[in-house]
């Protein structure tokens, strides 16, 4: 933009490129240098190097038709799947530069459901938010969110998420907050033949009318499992579940989808794509899945 202005002037008046370059803290060598053929060169070249980073950027983007990936997500699946290493500060330049970077997330209106009755069971928390145990299986986190979608209407996803490797291992989608669909996802978790449930196994979710009702703590004792529960408010004792829940929303294209049939298609195909091709800065740049085999072979 400097050189443009001063480029612009000089042509009436030549002799005053001198002072112009010094009120605006431009050497002249450096102006005459800037319109030299080798500096055009150089930046043809370099122009031509960044659209053929964005190129690729984009492609990452849209891998798997998931949008709205953050930088590390980029720079893992361009690593992952196209061998390609780019250092996250190039990444993020050509992104913000292109407008490509992801949207900032909604809060949750789940968490201004009403409190539990005193009929119903509040856990102590045993994760205190160690969320990266050695072995898979061990410590699991479900929570509930809502997805709006087509014309104005509302689901509400449950899920499962084994916290060692990120991957999800049940999930229910329903049309109302019954908690038929949450005890339906631990019917899911039970049936699910990779899952091994021991006696350690633990289950940490919120203190949600549905987790500290009798329903769900008599399931969880029939299935053996130890249940566990965040602080009351505090998103944060169980916050890789608030960031799948996050990413889900961001990934998937839930507010086209018109019926309810449509919205469970994709949900399902969100959780395939999640589990088996999104790569996780965590996880040792690997997919949950990916991660849990490592887990395993170890």
């Amino acid at each position: 933009m400097i050189h443009q202005v001063v480029s612009q002037t000089s042509t009436k008046f030549n002799s005053l490129i001198s002072h112009l370059c010094d009120s605006l803290g431009v050497s002249r060598s450096g102006y005459y240098r800037y319109f030299s053929s080798c500096a055009e060169e150089a930046r043809l070249k370099r122009l031509k190097e960044e659209q053929q980073r964005l190129e690729v950027i984009q492609q990452a983007i849209h891998f798997k038709g998931r949008k709205n990936k953050g930088i590390r997500q980029v720079a893992m699946v361009l690593k992952g799947e196209f061998n390609i290493a780019f250092n996250l500060k190039s990444i993020h330049r050509i992104m913000k530069k292109y407008g490509l970077l992801s949207q900032v997330r909604r809060s949750n209106p789940y968490r201004k459901l009403a409190k539990a009755t005193q009929a119903h069971r509040v856990c102590p928390n045993l994760v205190n938010r160690q969320f990266r145990p050695s072995e898979p299986y061990k410590v699991l986190l479900t929570d509930i969110t809502y997805l709006k979608y087509g014309k104005g209407q509302t689901a509400y996803l449950s899920t499962i998420l084994d916290s060692a490797t990120n991957e999800v291992l049940a999930f229910q989608l329903s049309d109302n907050l019954k908690i038929d669909f949450v005890l339906q996802t631990l019917n899911q978790l039970e049936e699910n033949p990779t899952v091994q449930l021991t006696k350690e196994t633990i289950i940490h979710s919120d203190q949600g009318v549905h987790y500290t009702s009798p329903q769900f703590s008599n399931q969880l004792k029939e299935l053996g499992i130890q249940q566990s529960m965040s602080r009351k408010g505090n998103c944060w004792d169980n916050a890789p579940q608030e960031s799948f829940f996050g990413h889900l929303k961001d990934e998937a294209d839930i507010t086209n989808q018109l019926t309810f049939d449509d919205l469970l298609i994709e949900i399902e195909d969100y959780m395939d794509y999640h589990n088996n091709f999104r790569y996780q800065w965590n996880l040792n740049k690997l997919t949950p899945v990916g991660y849990r085999n490592q887990l395993q072979v170890a």
